[in-house]
């Protein structure tokens, strides 16, 4: 799947130093036992050499699932506020977001609402698939 990122990277240039995944809540992440996001950004940093930075941004609360939404305001509202910067590594950087699947793009948003109050300088997304 980060092979298939990286060429579609390749060809439209997303500028960024460092991939940020998206964080899951710890009981998520216990629950499931591995981040999608946190698998995808370590296989394409392990391909580009771009730096990972799996512990800066966090989530703060334990949203549902954005599947289980119902439409994209459902999604705005249920993301709105849930992730924040634990520090201040990713100041000044260009930042590549990861996620797995981008429905409505209300979790990039966020993410990135969060990396860019913490000063990051830019923030990309890049997804697998996206749902239409």
């Amino acid at each position: 799947m980060a092979a298939l990122m990286v060429s579609v990277m390749n060809s439209e240039a997303a500028p960024g130093d460092v991939f940020v995944p998206i964080p899951l809540h710890p009981k998520r992440l216990r629950e499931r036992g591995y981040n999608q996001s946190a698998l995808l950004a370590r296989e394409l940093g392990r391909i580009t050499g771009l730096a990972v930075d799996e512990g800066s941004l966090a989530r703060q609360r334990n949203t549902r699932s954005q599947a289980r939404t119902q439409n994209v305001a459902e999604r705005r509202e249920n993301v709105s506020g849930a992730f924040f910067c634990q520090d201040h590594n990713l100041k000044g950087r260009s930042v590549i977001l990861v996620d797995d699947v981008a429905t409505s793009g209300a979790t990039l948003n966020a993410g990135a609402a969060a990396l860019k109050e913490a000063g990051a300088l830019s923030v990309w997304g890049v997804t697998f698939a996206r749902e239409v």
